[in-house]
């Protein structure tokens, strides 16, 4: 067992998570992302992030 760590549950127990309207840089469709988006930087709905990793 790991001392002073004081982490229980690892990040589950933190709640649900934020989500960020943002529009896909492929498509243009409206999505909503787990972190704040930042300027300049593509963002990709689910779909679209799932076809640039080839899944």
């Amino acid at each position: 067992m790991r001392e002073g760590h004081g982490r229980s549950g690892g990040f589950r127990s933190m709640g649900p998570r934020e989500m960020h309207d943002a529009v896909c840089h492929k498509c243009g469709e409206q999505t909503q992302v787990p972190f704040k988006p930042a300027e300049g930087r593509p963002v990709f709905c689910k779909k679209c992030y799932m076809e640039n990793k080839g899944m």
